[in-house]
């Protein structure tokens, strides 16, 4: 009876543990489709930050060239630190972009100017946040993978380290923006 007593508990205690690798696992997963929906809105209006930035400076074709190309990397990227790398490179073209604004008074004073501006601070807090909360579920289920005894079960049914969405050195400057 009490080697029964003793299977049964090792047996529950093993669903449990694989129950909660799963929705761990599940967890991260929902997190990083929040990451790419907050991605896709960033996407969707850089576009945009580029037709209004070439109606008041087109002969600046090099930072606008360079912005869409930025883009296309980082929609193409797969993967946390692909993924992370160009975003770090589209960062780096849109502070271009708004370096090259500055440049141009009447670029900044546009209303769709500054309000597209606006809508990108907005997405890039989302993307932040959104990053955060994906990271801390990663580190949940890679602990989780690691710690004893789930990792017997972790190894024993393929669950894998995941990848954490880390910003480059660059990106955590904040980017300067004024409007004087």
């Amino acid at each position: 009876m009490l080697e029964l007593t003793i299977i049964a508990a090792v047996l529950v205690l093993g669903v449990w543990m694989y129950n909660s690798l799963v929705r761990l696992r599940e967890r991260a997963d929902g997190a990083w489709a929040d990451i790419d929906v907050q991605l896709k809105r960033r996407y969707d209006l850089v576009p945009n930050l580029v037709e209004t930035v070439k109606g008041y400076a087109s002969h600046e074709s090099e930072t606008l060239t360079q912005v869409i190309q930025a883009r296309s990397a980082a929609m193409a990227a797969t993967g946390p630190a692909a993924k992370a790398e160009a975003e770090g490179m589209l960062t780096g073209a849109l502070k271009s972009l708004f370096a090259l604004a500055e440049a141009y008074p009447q670029l900044r004073a546009a209303a769709g100017f500054q309000e597209l501006q606006g809508q990108l601070a907005q997405i890039e807090e989302h993307i932040a946040q959104a990053r955060r909360y994906y990271n801390a579920v990663v580190r949940d289920f890679n602990t989780r993978t690691q710690t004893f005894p789930s990792v017997l079960i972790a190894r024993a049914f393929g669950f894998g380290e995941r990848e954490f969405f880390e910003m480059e050195e660059s990106e955590k400057a904040a980017p300067k923006v004024s409007f004087d």
